[in-house]
């Protein structure tokens, strides 16, 4: 009987449970069902307002029942009759509540007879359950490996800075939004003496370098972009005064003159600067043109200047 049903019960004529099978008994492991009510331990759904086996027997056996109390557990049921005055058998069932009870009590498949399709269901919900985590672990790796090619399109591998496609993103941002920034455009000066006395892994180091002294004097929010070669762009979001972008800039510059290491030779450069504000008005591209103009302004100045752009929108 424990083989063939293992969440039966017996019940006597007078209601009392005489056995139980071992399923049933784990999960009522803290009230040994045995010599209690079985009306005192279930509540019935269907039929409704029966109270003795009689009852039960007389509503063709189909039971809708679960705890008077503690865990809210349905159950689906059949009683049929021991013999006359005996009693009855009641086998019981999760129905489609079987899968919330097997992780309610934490059963397996050595709890319900091998011929219940509740085994073969298990199964599946186990498989499924294995191929619903395996596509979670998979869509996660894809959407990091998704996030890291996005990421590495717009930064430059050499600085770690953006490049000029995230330049590029920003200013398309701040434009559609109708924001004002700040810019500046700065220009290496004697960089081409470095790489070509020193080599191009001393340029590479200087380059680096320059790249850690603009995140180093520039805010969090702020954008550091390398645009290619020696010339970087520094986008500053809702800050529109020049005075301001101008003392950055020569603050800028002043670090960047100072001998740069590498190996037992020091890289000698400096920085030219141009500067153009947006107050939310006209064209990126023209922001651009005016601090590339104001560059070179700085380098006509004799280099290592910073150039505040006029009449910029």
């Amino acid at each position: 009987m424990d083989l063939l049903m293992p969440m039966h019960l017996r019940v006597d004529a007078c209601g009392t449970i005489t056995s139980v099978g071992p399923t049933l008994q784990r999960i009522c492991a803290e009230t040994p069902l045995p010599g209690r009510d079985f009306f005192d331990v279930f509540t019935l759904r269907r039929p409704q307002g029966v109270r003795d086996v009689a009852g039960l027997l007389r509503a063709d056996g189909r039971l809708s029942l679960g705890f008077r109390t503690g865990a809210r557990t349905s159950f689906k049921g059949l009683a049929v009759p021991l013999g006359t005055g005996a009693g009855a058998l009641v086998n019981l069932g999760f129905g489609i509540s079987v899968v919330e009870a097997v992780r309610q009590y934490a059963l397996s498949n050595s709890d319900f007879a091998a011929t219940d399709l509740a085994v073969e269901l298990l199964y599946l919900v186990e498989a499924n359950t294995a191929a619903l985590e395996e596509s979670r672990r998979l869509n996660l790796r894809l959407q990091g490996a998704k996030s890291a090619a996005e990421a590495q399109a717009i930064t430059d591998t050499l600085t770690g800075l953006g490049n000029r496609r995230a330049m590029d993103e920003v200013l398309t941002r701040l434009e559609e939004a109708g924001r004002g920034f700040g810019l500046i455009h700065l220009d290496l000066d004697f960089f081409k003496d470095v790489n070509d006395r020193l080599g191009h892994a001393a340029g590479d180091a200087v380059l680096q370098h320059v790249g850690r002294v603009l995140v180093e004097e520039t805010r969090g929010e702020d954008i550091v972009t390398r645009a290619g070669g020696d010339e970087f762009i520094l986008i500053f979001p809702r800050v529109t005064d020049d005075t301001v972008l101008r003392q950055l800039a020569l603050r800028i510059i002043a670090r960047i003159e100072k001998p740069i290491p590498h190996g037992d030779q020091q890289c000698l450069i400096s920085a030219s600067a141009g500067i153009a504000v947006s107050r939310g008005i006209g064209s990126v591209a023209q922001v651009l043109l005016d601090a590339d103009r104001a560059l070179y302004a700085s380098k006509a100045r004799g280099r290592a200047q910073a150039t505040v752009a006029s009449a910029t929108p």
